[in-house]
């Protein structure tokens, strides 16, 4: 194994320039002295560490100062002795670099887990985060929502606020307050505010209500600043999030008749509007998902003026030239919103995650966008181990904050992993590429059934868990005997000896793809002979899941995310074709 300690700087991200300097190292004790210099950018650095001089750190700002000690930090932790001589000018090629944290499908962090997440995006140097809430907060008097989830409190939010400003990271409210509504308006005290109970089209895939709020209803709006008042005033970004995303069933309920004499974008708008005047009545600025308004006639131009849209997608393909030339054209803020790729993946998807990320850092770039927000999410039970979305939170530090230099796997695995073998982060990629040639080929057939890559899922997540979109997944043995192979090659090239968390979250990975492959298998060659060995592996993956839930996620949740395994069993017991 290659010592850390004998290779050039391996920094994350990694500065705009660095020079190796004639001279002797310096002790890593030796404390850095502090220099103004106000003609610097407001985050940059000039760190300079000589025989001669010592270490010294020179800013504008005290973010500036802040980022210039975590370079220096990371350069300890590299070189525990001495480090070598070096100077550094350092500054972000964005503004705003953000992380969202999905806490409301299933897994809510303990607090323990949300304070050690927030100094690892210091670390980092991120300097905005939001928590994707629609259930998960403890709002008073709507105990029937959150009972048993293990809500983030008033509290913690208030202390995880009070900790992210003492690293320069802005935390903003987040509520989804149109759409996802689903654990709100199952509730008995809820129901009549949903657009419908009935089925809809969910973006060409049948689904049944209710999903969200009915926007013609004024309750609707007394229901969301009740929300919006009790989260903003715990935060003191004045930032809030107020979500607003895939409300594909107005219309297919009561704002009908609204939806037909003025339009589904209007009335969409409408709501929208509303609820980002109650945003600035409570002193909020409103931040806002852009998937509806972008794909309207009017565009950009109809977001309400003061909004900061979030333009996202999640695959190579995801058209944000188009989505940044408008929001430019119109003078609307604005962020990128790439993914980490780990949902519905459980072994992420390393080639459209990084292609997705270029794709959205450069589009920030050209059309003046803020910066960029990465969303993590946690869809059928947040069933993905940490350190896929790890992975992705370490290459989009080096893409927001320098996207001339390409993220080091090595420096990802030192300062992400802790890893001094520096070969977990490469592993991690493999592992998430995986399946990367079904996923080429798998998608809905285009006209002519041509190939299509598979969207939003890994292959194996797919054939645990179908869409109900029409992927075309392969039928014939072969391709997943071929991801046996290369997943019994990983496990035994995984750089983590057993014990340590992490190996537990790697092996974790490895058997619910094992799994999933093997059922794959199981139905295609429409045999019995695998089931008493696959109800074996579901025990042990159930078990598994378990117990590593309880290593930094609280109990609410842990038992609806296994009824996603627990409804495996009977395609075991009863094996159909993929």
């Amino acid at each position: 194994m290659i010592d850390p300690a004998t290779l050039p700087p391996l920094l994350l991200p990694t500065p705009a320039r660095l020079d190796l300097l004639a001279g002797d190292r310096v002790s890593t004790t030796t404390t850095p002295v502090f220099y103004d210099d106000p003609s610097l950018p407001s985050e940059g650095y000039h760190l300079r560490v000589h025989e001669d001089s010592g270490v010294s750190i020179v800013a504008a700002t005290p973010a500036g100062r802040l980022h210039g000690s975590r370079t220096l930090d990371q350069l300890r932790t590299q070189y525990p002795a001495s480090i070598p001589a070096l100077a550094i000018e350092d500054a972000p090629a964005l503004a705003t670099r953000g992380v969202m944290l999905d806490v409301s499908r299933c897994r809510v962090p303990t607090m323990n887990a949300l304070l050690a997440q927030t100094d690892l995006l210091g670390s980092l140097k991120y300097n905005h985060m939001q928590l994707y809430i629609e259930h998960a907060f403890a709002y008073e008097g709507h105990e029937a929502v959150w009972a048993g989830s293990d809500p983030i409190t008033p509290d913690e939010l208030r202390r995880l606020d009070a900790h992210a400003a003492s690293l320069a990271i802005e935390l903003a409210a987040n509520q989804n307050c149109f759409g996802h509504m689903t654990r709100w308006l199952s509730l008995p005290e809820y129901s009549h505010l949903a657009e419908t109970h009935d089925e809809f089209d969910f973006y060409a895939v049948p689904r049944r209500g209710p999903f969200s709020l009915c926007p013609t209803d004024p309750a609707s709006l007394v229901l969301i600043e009740d929300l919006l008042r009790q989260q903003v005033a715990c935060v003191s970004s004045g930032l809030v999030n107020i979500g607003c995303d895939e409300t594909a069933d107005i219309g297919a309920g009561r704002s009908r008749d609204a939806v037909d004499r003025h339009g589904r974008h209007r009335v969409y708008l409408d709501y929208v509007g509303a609820v980002c005047e109650i945003a600035e009545r409570l002193r909020a600025r409103p931040m806002l998902w852009g998937d509806i308004a972008l794909s309207g006639p009017e565009g950009a131009r109809a977001l309400p003026e003061r909004a900061i849209a979030l333009a996202w997608g999640y695959e190579p393909d995801s058209s944000f030239d188009d989505w940044g030339r408008s929001l430019a054209k119109s003078g609307r803020d604005w962020l990128a919103c790439p993914g980490t790729s780990s949902w519905r993946s459980i072994t992420g998807r390393t080639t459209e995650r990084r292609q997705n990320l270029v794709a959205a850092v450069g589009a920030a770039l050209r059309h003046g966008a803020e910066g960029i927000l990465l969303t993590d999410w946690g869809d059928l039970g947040h069933r993905q181990q940490p350190p896929i979305a790890l992975l992705a939170i370490g290459e989009g530090a080096q893409a927001a904050w320098n996207p001339a230099a390409a993220p080091d796997p090595r420096a990802v695995s030192l300062h992400v992993f802790g890893d001094r073998s520096l070969q977990v982060a490469q592993w991690l990629a493999d592992l998430g590429d995986v399946d990367r040639q079904i996923r080429a080929t798998s998608g809905i057939p285009g006209d002519l059934a041509a190939p299509t890559p598979l969207r939003n899922a890994s292959a194996l997540f797919e054939l645990l868990h179908p869409s109900g979109a029409a992927n075309a997944l392969p039928r014939y043995p072969q391709a997943w005997t071929d991801v046996l192979d290369r997943l019994t090659d990983l496990r035994k090239s995984c750089p983590v000896e057993e014990g340590p968390l992490l190996a537990v979250q790697l092996a974790n990975s490895l058997d619910v793809a094992e799994f999933s492959a093997t059922l794959a298998l199981h139905g295609l060659t429409e045999t019995t002979d695998r089931a008493g060995d696959l109800h074996e592996r579901l025990d042990e993956i159930l078990e598994s899941h378990e117990r590593l839930w309880a290593s930094d996620s609280r109990p609410g949740g842990l038992d609806e995310s296994l009824s996603f395994y627990e409804s495996l069993r009977e395609r075991i017991t009863r094996p159909t074709v993929a």
